[in-house]
């Protein structure tokens, strides 16, 4: 029976574990760039002993960033220092993926301890949102450009250029962001797309992005890799999307080649949301019945939750972010509580827990 420490191999990658270090904003780039920051925090959870680390939300354009400070792979220059950090990675026997996104008209934002207010397109560090209508996300947010037909064969074309550095940068897992708010979840869900052109409307209409997207990731990242989408499973809202939708959807997904599917949710209105440990797993057990692998999220704290999601089967990957936060060392933390072996760094070994 698969349990935390049991590997994974989804195509030619093989994960040493189930643990995942969540893609988690660290608004801490200029012009997109990485720097030492991203690799002492990417690299140190490596160290600690997840078995795939995915970089923060990557913007692939300029104004796809939520932020000025966001990471970025919009130019090729961004490779250089990215390559740094995949290659500290890999050094450390993890699995360093990227994830890909666009943040539509949760765009153009101050920085979260400066207040993180949207900032109108004519201030300083502001730029046009765009998105698939006219609808601003909240009250005193500014009116998104919706895209024409022009807009979103840029938007497909950076996502595939941006797969491209990827894979130059030494990314071996992509996740495409199609969840919390951001470009593709509007599409996809009914209260952010009005359109009413074939990407709106019905249910077919509001996936063609994210199918046209990865099928354009697919023409340049390789076969044997993993391609991952990460969807918000309900908005949680009535009249929006579903976990219905996103049971729908992750067949088609599967169909299409996509590897396994990161079940968060919410994020695209304002909304009320149950919080409890675990409570996005039933999203995750949801869709792994389509006979596809998913990653369980949302307030999996403790390694023996972590472990019984695993072990009955609610779904294939832990993937954790606030307390990788607290503790970059959660996966051996988490081994030892288990009972399973510790491969402690070298470097580490002498300050490891002994029973």
């Amino acid at each position: 029976m698969p349990h935390l420490f049991s590997p994974l191999k989804i195509k030619n990658i093989e994960f040493k574990n189930r643990l995942v270090v969540s893609p988690m904003c660290e608004y801490s780039s200029s012009d997109g760039f990485a720097n030492n920051w991203h690799l002492v925090h990417l690299g140190s959870r490596a160290v600690g002993g997840a078995a795939l680390i995915i970089t923060e939300a990557t913007a692939v354009s300029p104004e796809g960033r939520i932020s000025y400070g966001d990471l970025g792979i919009y130019k090729d220059e961004h490779i250089v220092k990215l390559k740094e950090i995949t290659d500290f990675i890999h050094q450390q026997g993890a699995v360093a993926g990227i994830q890909l996104a666009h943040a539509g008209r949760k765009a153009s934002h101050d920085l979260p301890w400066s207040g993180g207010k949207q900032i109108p397109p004519t201030d300083k560090n502001g730029w046009q949102a765009v998105a698939p209508s006219a609808i601003a996300f909240e009250g005193d947010a500014s009116t998104p450009l919706a895209l024409d037909k022009a807009g979103i064969e840029k938007v497909k074309a950076d996502f595939k250029a941006a797969a491209i550095r990827a894979l130059k940068a030494g990314f071996k897992v992509i996740e495409l962001h199609a969840a919390h708010g951001y470009l593709v979840h509007q599409f996809l869900s009914p209260l952010s797309n009005k359109r009413a052109d074939e990407y709106g409307g019905s249910f077919e209409n509001r996936i063609r992005l994210l199918l046209e997207i990865i099928a354009e990731v697919q023409q340049v990242w390789p076969a044997d890799l993993p391609l991952f989408v990460r969807i918000s499973s309900t908005d949680w809202t009535e009249g929006g999307w579903t976990a219905d939708d996103s049971v729908a959807l992750a067949k088609i997904l599967k169909d299409k080649g996509i590897d396994l599917v990161d079940c968060s949710s919410g994020g695209n209105v304002l909304a009320k949301i149950p919080l409890k440990p675990g409570y996005q797993v039933e999203f995750a057990e949801a869709v792994r019945k389509t006979g596809i692998l998913t990653g369980a999220v949302g307030l999996i704290t403790e390694p023996k939750q972590a472990d019984e999601i695993i072990q009955s089967g609610q779904a294939d990957m832990i993937i954790m972010a606030r307390e990788m936060l607290r503790d970059p060392h959660f996966a051996l933390r988490a081994a030892f509580d288990l009972g399973h072996e510790v491969k402690w760094p070298i470097q580490y070994d002498r300050a490891q827990w002994r029973k």
